[in-house]
C-alpha cells in the first residue's frame, strides 16, 4: 500500500465553487483517493475509480453517507430512495419505475415537444432570452404536472430543492442558511400532497397506490416524493441551461446541431453534463475496508465522489477533456447521472425535455451568442447559473407559427 495522500483543499469555499477545475486537476494528480483534512473524507477524483465505487454498493453504502453531516443524513435524507441500500432501495425505486421508464416517456413525447416549441417561440421572440429561465419554465411545468404538485407552491419547491443540495455539503454559512429552506420543502409536501389533492395518474398518485397496496410504508411516501422532486428539477434545469450556453460560446457546435438535430440533440445534452456536471459530488460510506488505487480505506470511512472531476479526467476523455464537442464518442459515459443501482431513474425524462428544447431552438434560431455575462450560483453540490443571457438570430425559414419546416437531414424516427 502506498502512503495515503492528503490535501488541505477547502472544497466548499466560494473560490473553489466558482472554478473547481484547477482543484480537481490537482486532486487527480495527487492520487486515486485523497484525504481532505478539512472534512475528514476521502476525495475520489478519477473517472475509473468513481465508476468502480458506484458499481459496488455492498462496499460503499448510501445510507448515512450521502451528506457530510449527521443531521443532513438523518433529517433531510433519512428514508429517501437516494440514501437507502439493498432491498429497501430497490423497493422504493420500484414504485415510480413505470412512470419513469422509456416506454412511459414515449407517451409524453408529443406533449413535451409541443410545450418546448411554444416556450422557445415565446422566449426567443424578442431576439434575446435567459437560458436558465427557459430551462426552468420547461422543467418545472413538466415535473409539477407529472408529480401532481400544486402550482402555487412553485417558489417553495424551487428554493427548497436547491437548498436540499446545499445541506449535503459541509457545515458552514451556506449550509446553515439552506437548512430551514430544505425543511420547509418537506413540510410543504406533507401539507399539500394527500390522497385528496393529487390525481391518480400522477407520480404522487402512484406513490399512494403503493402505500395502499402494502408495497411501501406510509412513512415512505413523502421522503420518496421529495427525493424524486428535487432530483428531477435542478439537475435538468442546470444541465439544459448550460448546454444552451455552451452553444452560445461555440457557434461551430451549434451549426453541427442545426444540420442534424435528430442525431445530435441528445449527445449534445450529455456532452454538457460531462463538462459541467450539475451535481458535482456525493458521499458514500464504507461498509467494509477497501483498496482504491493502492490506498487503503477502513470500514466506516466516508468517500466523496467528485462527479465534476470525473467528467474532465483526461485518463478517460483524452487531452481535450476540457473542450465542448457534441460529437465526442461515448460521452454518455459521464457520471453526472451517477451509476450502478443508484443510476438516476429520470434519465429518459431529462433527455426528452432537453432534446425537445434543443430541437425547437435549432428549428427557430440560426445563431446563438452571449448577451451578457452569465451569473454563477454557488451551491455546495450544484453547479450552474442563476441567469444566462443569450441573443438569437432567428432563422429566415421560421414559419409564422415559429417552427421551421423540417429539412431532409431532420427527418427520421425519434431516437
Amino acid at each position: 500500500m502506498q502512503t495515503a495522500p492528503t490535501s488541505s483543499l477547502r472544497l466548499f469555499d466560494d473560490r473553489v465553487l466558482t472554478d473547481p477545475y484547477p482543484a480537481y486537476d490537482a486532486l487527480r494528480g495527487t492520487g486515486a483517493a485523497v484525504h481532505l483534512e478539512e472534512y475528514g473524507v476521502w476525495a475520489i477524483p478519477r473517472h475509473a475509480d468513481l465508476t468502480a465505487i458506484l458499481k459496488d454498493p455492498d462496499s460503499f453504502g448510501s445510507e448515512g453517507g450521502i451528506a457530510l453531516t449527521v443531521l443532513a443524513n438523518a433529517q433531510i435524507l433519512g428514508g429517501t430512495v437516494l440514501a437507502s441500500d439493498g432491498a429497501q432501495h430497490a423497493k422504493l425505486r420500484r414504485v415510480l419505475s413505470k412512470q419513469l421508464a422509456p416506454r412511459a416517456m414515449k407517451k409524453l413525447t408529443e406533449a413535451i415537444a409541443i410545450r418546448a416549441e411554444r416556450l422557445v417561440e415565446t422566449y426567443t421572440a424578442s431576439g434575446r432570452f435567459d437560458a436558465v429561465a427557459l430551462a426552468r419554465h420547461m422543467v418545472c411545468d413538466t415535473v409539477m404536472e407529472l408529480m401532481g404538485l400544486p402550482g402555487a407552491d412553485r417558489k417553495v419547491l424551487l428554493t427548497g430543492a436547491a437548498a436540499t443540495f446545499d445541506v449535503f455539503g459541509s457545515d458552514g454559512a451556506r449550509y446553515q442558511q439552506a437548512l430551514p429552506l430544505a425543511s420547509r420543502l418537506v413540510e410543504m409536501l406533507h401539507e399539500k400532497l394527500t390522497r385528496e389533492t393529487v390525481t391518480r395518474e400522477s407520480w404522487m398518485g402512484a406513490i399512494f397506490e403503493a402505500v395502499d397496496a402494502g408495497q411501501i410504508d406510509e412513512s415512505d411516501a413523502i421522503p420518496l416524493a421529495s427525493a424524486y422532486t428535487a432530483a428531477a428539477i435542478d439537475t435538468t434545469v442546470l444541465g439544459l441551461a448550460d448546454c444552451i450556453l455552451q452553444f452560445a460560446r461555440h457557434p461551430e457546435q451549434w451549426q453541427i446541431l442545426r444540420r442534424d438535430p435528430i442525431r445530435w440533440a441528445t449527445p449534445a445534452f450529455h456532452e454538457a453534463l460531462r463538462l459541467e456536471a450539475p451535481i458535482q459530488g456525493f458521499g458514500r460510506l464504507l461498509t467494509q475496508a477497501a483498496d482504491i488505487g493502492g490506498v487503503h480505506l477502513a470500514e466506516g470511512d466516508q468517500v466523496w465522489l467528485l462527479y465534476g472531476s470525473a467528467g474532465r479526467d483526461p485518463r478517460h476523455w483524452g487531452d481535450d477533456a476540457d473542450a465542448f464537442d457534441i460529437r465526442r464518442p461515448l460521452n454518455h459515459q459521464h457520471l453526472a447521472f451517477g451509476g450502478g443501482p443508484h443510476l438516476c431513474a429520470g434519465i429518459s425524462l431529462a433527455e426528452l425535455q432537453a432534446r425537445s428544447v434543443l430541437r425547437a431552438l435549432a428549428a427557430r434560431c440560426a445563431h446563438l451568442t452571449l448577451d451578457g455575462e452569465p451569473v454563477r450560483v454557488l451551491n455546495n453540490l450544484l453547479r450552474g447559473y442563476s441567469s444566462a443571457p443569450v441573443a438569437v438570430e432567428l432563422s429566415p425559414h421560421t414559419s409564422a407559427s415559429g417552427i421551421r419546416a423540417p429539412e431532409p437531414c431532420q427527418q427520421g424516427p425519434v431516437p
